[in-house]
């Protein structure tokens, strides 16, 4: 009930700001212009969210094909049909977030935010299959003894510990 409630405060916020920029922006170049503008995107969002669907699947489906992982393309084409739907939403703020989010580069960046949100909330061996392995860059470090519990022998272990980050192996592929 607490992120519904949230939700509906932002929403009517979203209401609040639009109209207010409506006007704004009718008052500068005209009610009759402004109408135009916002019908004119509406239906370029309309067509848009037909194009952005149909590649969306396609790439998906070519990649079940190829047998690479999908996930890629599942967040690729939810951030180009989440641009083209605020672009069907009546409004100069949703449209431009709308433009925004099919801009390749802006693009880009959401749909990695994306896949992170997705691999934070799925299973590691779900995500793995949704977004392929992931890869892992390391450092040796010079290797004091380990202890490993449950040793018999009081649980010292030789050998290296290795220091590593996980990085996307595609940084600029989505």
């Amino acid at each position: 009930m607490r992120g519904l409630g949230w939700a509906t405060i932002g929403a009517f916020g979203l209401v609040i700001v639009e109209i207010t920029v409506f006007v704004l922006v009718a008052q500068a170049i005209g009610w009759g212009w402004a109408v135009l503008i916002g019908l004119a995107t509406m239906l370029v969002g309309a067509m848009l969210v037909k194009r952005e669907g149909v590649r969306a699947w396609r790439r998906f489906r070519a990649a079940l094909a190829e047998g690479r992982p999908a996930g890629g393309e599942v967040s690729d084409g939810l951030t180009g049909l989440i641009g083209a739907l605020l672009l069907i939403v009546p409004g100069f703020v949703t449209a431009a977030a709308g433009l925004l989010l099919l801009v390749p580069p802006v693009r880009s960046y959401t749909g990695r935010q994306v896949r992170r949100v997705a691999e934070r909330r799925i299973s590691p061996a779900a995500a793995g299959d949704l977004f392929g392995p992931r890869v892992v860059r390391a450092e040796r470090t010079a290797p004091p003894p380990a202890t490993r519990p449950g040793a018999a022998d009081g649980g010292t272990v030789e050998g290296e510990i290795v220091e590593g980050e996980i990085i996307d192996p595609h940084p600029h592929q989505q």
